[in-house]
This record gives C-alpha cells, sequence and structure tokens, in this order.
C-alpha cells in the first residue's frame, strides 16, 4: 500500500500538473480566448445581477481576474483551472471522511479523468466551469450539516447553494436531490431540526438582489433557457427523440470512466444496503440529479444539451469506489495507472492537436488584430476615448476585451439610453448594409461586420 504521506504528494503533484498543462496548452494553441470567456467578460465590463443568458457569478469572477491581469489570455484559462482543481480538492476531502482510506480518496479524483468535462472542455471559463466549486461545497457542508448539526456548516451550506444557483440555474438539480434525501432523512429521524430553516434564509438573501433583477427584466435568462431547450417547437416525438438521446450520450461520456474503473476493481458485483446513509446520500448528490434531467426531458420534451451536464458528475469517483471499495485489487495499479496516464496525457495532447490543425474555430478569431485596426481608425478620427460597444457577445465582446479603453458592452441600448451620454464614444458593430445607411458617424467594415464609430473630433 502507497504510505499516506506519499499519497498527500502525488495528490498536490496531480493538482498542480493538471493546472499548470491545462493552462498553457490552450494559452499556446489558442489566438483569441473562446466564445464562453469572451461573453463573460463581455457581462463583466458593464457589470448587473444578471444578464440575459445566465445569473451573475461567472461575470464577476471574470471582472476580478480582468482587474488583476488585464488582457492576458492565460489569466482566464488559469481562472478556470483553478476552479477545477478546488473542486477536486473538495471531492477529496469528502472522499477521506467517506471512505476511510485516503489512496481510495485518490482514486475517486483520478477517475475523473475519464470525463471529459474535467479535462478537455475546461480551458473554456462558462457557467458550468462556474457551478463546480459550489456544487462540491454545497454537497460537502450539507452532509457536515446534517453530521455535525453546527450553525456555522448550515450557514455556509446556505450561502455556497445560492451561489451556485448565481452560476446557472440548473443547480437546482443538485439541490432537489438534497431535498429528496433530506425529506427521506427526516422519516427516520421523525424529529425536524429547525436549523434547516437557517441555510434556507441565507440562500433566499443572498438571491434577492438577483430575483429583483429578475423580475424588473421580465424574467429574460428563464425565458433563454427555456428557449434553449427547444421548448417552443415542442412535439410528441420530442418526448421521445430528446430523452433517447440525452440517455446514448451520457453513457458515451462515461464509457472511459467505467474503462479506467475496471482497471482497479476485480468484479462489478454488488449489492446495495439501503440503511448505508452514506450511500443514500451519494446516491441523492449523484444518480438523482442525473435522473430528474432525464424525467425533464421525458415530461417536456426538453432538448438536455451535454455540456449542461458539466458538474453533474463530480462525485460520481467518489461514488464508484464507495460501492466497489472491498473489489479493489491492488494487483492491478499498475493497468490503472496506466490507463490513468494515457487519459491524463492525451487530452490535452488531443487538445493541443485539434487547436492547431484547424483554423476555422473561434480561438483562430483575430480580435485583437482587429481591435487595433479600430483603435488607429477611432484615434484618426476622435479625440475622446472609446466609452461603450453595441454589437453581439462575440464581436462585441472581443472588441470590448481588446481595446485599450476597455469600454462597456452592451446587446442593445434601446433600455438603458435615458443613462447613456452617446457623446462619450460609442461603437455599433453588426450588419454592413444597414449601420452604413444610418450611421452618423465614420464607417467602416471587417470581416463581414459593419463598424459605426460615433465620437467627438
Amino acid at each position: 500500500m502507497i504510505k499516506k504521506k506519499n499519497i498527500s504528494l502525488i495528490f498536490n503533484l496531480f493538482l498542480v500538473t493538471h493546472l499548470v498543462i491545462w493552462t498553457l496548452v490552450p494559452f499556446i494553441s489558442n489566438k483569441n480566448l473562446p466564445l464562453d470567456v469572451i461573453e463573460a467578460l463581455a457581462w463583466a465590463s458593464n457589470l448587473d445581477w444578471g444578464f440575459e443568458k445566465h445569473p451573475p457569478l461567472s461575470a464577476f469572477f471574470t471582472e476580478i481576474f480582468y482587474l488583476i491581469f488585464g488582457r492576458q489570455d492565460w489569466a482566464y484559462y488559469l481562472l478556470s483551472q483553478i476552479f477545477i482543481v478546488f473542486s477536486f480538492m473538495i471531492v477529496f476531502k469528502l472522499a477521506k471522511e467517506f471512505l476511510k482510506n485516503e489512496f481510495h480518496a485518490l482514486l475517486s479524483v483520478f477517475l475523473l479523468s475519464g470525463i471529459y468535462f474535467y479535462n478537455f472542455t475546461t480551458p473554456e471559463f462558462n457557467v458550468n466551469i462556474c457551478q463546480i466549486p459550489f456544487w462540491a461545497l454545497t454537497t460537502y457542508y450539507f452532509w457536515q450539516s446534517l453530521k455535525d448539526d453546527k450553525i456555522l456548516n448550515w450557514i455556509l451550506f446556505g450561502i455556497f447553494a445560492a451561489l451556485g444557483v448565481l452560476s446557472k440555474y440548473l443547480f437546482f438539480y443538485l439541490l432537489a436531490g438534497m431535498v429528496i434525501f433530506f425529506i427521506f432523512d427526516l422519516k427516520k429521524r421523525k424529529k425536524l431540526n429547525y436549523k434547516c430553516f437557517i441555510p434556507v434564509l441565507v440562500f433566499l438573501l443572498i438571491l434577492t438582489p438577483h430575483l429583483i433583477w429578475l423580475i424588473d427584466n421580465e424574467y429574460r435568462t428563464i425565458a433563454y433557457g427555456l428557449k434553449r431547450t427547444s421548448l417552443e417547437n415542442s412535439s410528441f416525438l420530442n418526448h421521445v427523440f430528446f430523452p433517447l438521446k440525452f440517455f446514448l450520450k451520457q453513457i458515451g461520456i462515461l464509457i472511459p470512466f467505467f474503462i479506467l474503473l475496471s482497471l482497479i476493481v476485480s468484479s462489478f458485483k454488488f449489492s446495495f444496503n439501503f440503511r448505508d446513509k452514506k450511500l443514500a446520500y451519494l446516491m441523492s448528490v449523484t444518480f438523482v440529479p442525473v435522473l430528474l434531467m432525464l424525467l425533464t426531458s421525458l415530461i417536456f420534451g426538453a432538448n438536455i444539451r451535454t455540456m449542461w451536464m458539466t458538474p453533474f458528475y463530480l462525485f460520481f469517483g467518489l461514488l464508484f469506489i464507495y460501492i466497489f471499495k472491498s473489489k479493489i485489487n491492488l494487483n492491478y495499479l499498475k493497468k490503472f495507472i496506466v490507463g490513468f496516464l494515457l487519459i491524463f496525457i492525451l487530452s490535452p495532447a488531443a487538445y493541443l492537436y485539434i487547436s492547431l490543425s484547424k483554423d476555422n474555430k473561434r480561438t483562430d478569431f483575430p480580435g485583437k488584430e482587429i481591435a487595433n485596426l479600430i483603435q488607429t481608425r477611432w484615434d484618426r478620427n476622435f479625440t475622446n476615448d472609446i466609452a461603450i460597444i453595441v454589437g453581439d457577445e462575440w464581436v462585441g465582446g472581443n472588441l470590448s476585451y481588446h481595446l485599450q479603453s476597455r469600454p462597456r458592452w452592451f446587446n442593445n441600448l434601446n433600455p438603458k439610453l435615458k443613462n447613456i451620454k452617446l457623446d462619450g464614444g460609442v461603437i455599433y458593430v453588426g450588419n454592413a448594409g444597414i449601420l452604413k445607411s444610418v450611421c452618423p458617424g465614420e464607417f467602416g467594415q471587417i470581416k463581414l461586420q459593419g463598424i459605426c464609430m460615433i465620437g467627438t473630433r
């Protein structure tokens, strides 16, 4: 058996290596930040308690990093990896408590390398990545609250649950799994612990500003989410096709995970002890949220996007090691290490190859070059700084990020015209034909995008 001090060393080495590799590989291979990062930076330039597509937290974290690092692309890849490795630390911490064996806890984290949500897709910091540490922390502190009944743990549970929802509304699927577990646990205890209302109050208090924003903005984030599920074009076939597609994709995503698991366990035979509270809890925070997503697709005919499942499998390694801990065979350890290292090395290698071999991706967009051309033309024609960019999140967001003055981004000025000084330096980007006919200032065109500049001469 590996010595305890060596396990800690191996785990820390894994965290550092993961962070460094997945920060450097996209930084070296990508010419431009990914779409979701640019989108978050666009929102961050004009922070609010919510945005058209999502709650505000991902924008909040990108803004913190912009204030610290500015226009350094590597910083946003680093931000994403900090979220990932911190989540691994929480999984490891809970795994040690559940498994009472640091080596098994290490395996529960290493198994996550078999799920591409925790390696290949991590360079793109977005609302899915933003959920992950709060998914881990909420899971950890809900268990601690039930176990120790300390007020501080109940408060922390409420805080992290609220931050998870402020990352993305799908976080409610985890909370639903926890509520189901709590109800069954309450039936066994036959006594309500009134401390459980503490996290509810904390949760609502933190969410209140966003709820106010949501009402004031006609629930636009909820409308966007429903639109993404294809509910507008719902038909009977959607209730069959979309759930089946979802189910098959989840199996495909988990195949490498189960291959890796098979390299360390001697048998997949198991029996459930339904009185095992730890097992019931792990099922509640792993299988139950996935099952609820499947039921959502089945009942409403909703199209569940693959990347929405990013945080849902965070504790799958712990769950399966807990189930098969008696079947772990150390004679298979070398095979497992080889399998783990293959995935650990091949994932960034595949990312690097795809990024360098293809030149038509979002990350090949010449955002910095376009911003430099626009800045040069602006400086020739106007004396003031660029204060506002109006356009879509991609082109407009790139300009907001790359331009020297870091202008505030707006998708549309109409709702905010009364608060905006249009003589403060505005650039509109969009349809070239339309902008050319209505532009009252300097017009230009780059990459099929019309550019209308309005400033002080």
